[in-house]
């Protein structure tokens, strides 16, 4: 059975950073590309990284480039998204997710189509 589950999220100020943390379990995880997806109350899910198996190249949504990034282990399974200078707007859900399909790379980035396995969230809150 294929388990995605996040860690790491909480309740900051802005400014300031957090590191979140995704575990997968019951799959070949190091041959799928690795998201990171965040909702807000009342908005559609949206892209915020994503990583390809081999971490030969990631992807970022232009809205947290320059400020998160996406990295993965393989050796230790986990993915992480390093969250700086957080922004009240960064406020959210924040899910992890793997592509089933093995050794792809994205023409763009992705969107949650592309993804197949999805973890519960965690919750994010930035406070200004």
């Amino acid at each position: 059975q294929v388990q995605v589950v996040e860690s790491g999220g909480g309740l900051v100020q802005a400014g300031d950073s957090l590191r979140l943390s995704c575990a997968a379990s019951g799959g070949t995880f190091s041959v799928m590309n690795m998201g990171w997806f965040r909702q807000a109350p009342g908005k559609e899910r949206e892209f915020v990284a994503a990583i390809t198996w081999n971490s030969g190249r990631t992807y970022y949504a232009d809205s947290v480039k320059g400020r998160f990034t996406i990295s993965r282990d393989n050796a230790r399974n986990p993915v992480y998204l390093q969250m700086n200078s957080l922004e009240p707007e960064d406020t959210a859900v924040y899910y992890c997710a793997a592509d089933r399909r093995a050794w792809r790379s994205y023409s763009s980035n992705p969107d949650v189509t592309d993804f197949t396995y999805w973890g519960q969230g965690t919750q994010v809150t930035v406070s200004s």
